[in-house]
């Protein structure tokens, strides 16, 4: 599991899936999310705007990622 740091206390999932690489582009979250292919803490997650802090887990196709804030 690969850590991502984040400047503030949260993030939007939406915006973390592009920072970690998990999608190449925005407009990807939308079609991901709709489709229940993201988790986060173990459970599927649809809301693109969903706020992430320091600890979350984030999967999506068998990659996981955790949130590391630096704030």
């Amino acid at each position: 599991m690969d850590d991502v740091p984040i400047r503030d206390e949260s993030i939007r999932l939406g915006q973390l899936l592009k920072l970690a690489s998990l999608i190449e582009v925005g407009g990807d979250a939308k079609v991901v999310l709709a489709d229940g292919l993201v988790q986060v803490n173990g459970e599927v997650e649809t809301r693109r705007g969903r706020q992430l802090r320091d600890g979350d887990v984030v999967e999506l196709g068998g990659q996981a990622v955790r949130v590391v804030s630096e704030a």
